[in-house]
């Protein structure tokens, strides 16, 4: 479609979602994007990478300050890297072209939530926490007696089992047939 803005193509941007983002990354690393739109000031990796380094000191041990655009493009993919090494599901993760080619700015934004809520998991981060804490596994171990006498309750969901029939249930058309052709 002509005239259409690349980012309605790749799916719908919610400019709250990506201030939310924005405000959380400033306050781990302690500085303000440049007076620029988003996902530009994202686009060196430079403020993403100093974000990691601050979740994990030192889990990127070179950022390309300078350098021209491989250096950049190596900025976003030293991040991914540190992104799953951090405990980020790489279905969560962003390909460079969505940030570096502005191809899908909301999976740029979802993968920086996908870095708050794994935040959570991390007790020695004591900073500010982007998103929802996740849910946590709630195992409970039932014994023999209890699992048996489970399975002689029938569930009645769907109302009552007395007098259960098909009857009056009719799936398709009924068959029809034509005598003399």
């Amino acid at each position: 479609m002509p005239g259409r803005p690349i980012w309605q193509c790749a799916g719908k941007r919610e400019p709250e979602k990506e201030l939310e983002a924005q405000r959380w990354i400033e306050a781990v690393i302690g500085e303000r994007f440049p007076d620029m739109p988003y996902e530009l000031a994202l686009r060196d990796g430079i403020i993403l990478c100093k974000l990691m380094n601050r979740l994990q000191p030192g889990i990127i041990t070179k950022v390309n300050v300078s350098g021209g655009d491989y250096k950049f493009m190596d900025n976003i993919s030293q991040f991914q890297k540190a992104c799953i090494k951090y405990g980020v599901p790489d279905t969560d993760l962003f390909q460079t072209t969505d940030l570096w080619d502005q191809k899908n700015i909301v999976l740029v934004t979802q993968t920086i939530f996908a870095i708050g809520r794994t935040a959570y998991k991390h007790p020695e981060w004591r900073g500010p926490f982007l998103g929802p804490k996740p849910a946590e596994e709630n195992r409970r171990e039932f014994s023999e007696d209890v699992l048996r006498a489970g399975q002689t309750v029938i569930g009645l969901q769907a109302g009552t089992n007395k007098q259960a029939t098909q009857s009056g249930q009719n799936f398709g058309a009924s068959r029809k047939i034509i005598l003399g052709k």
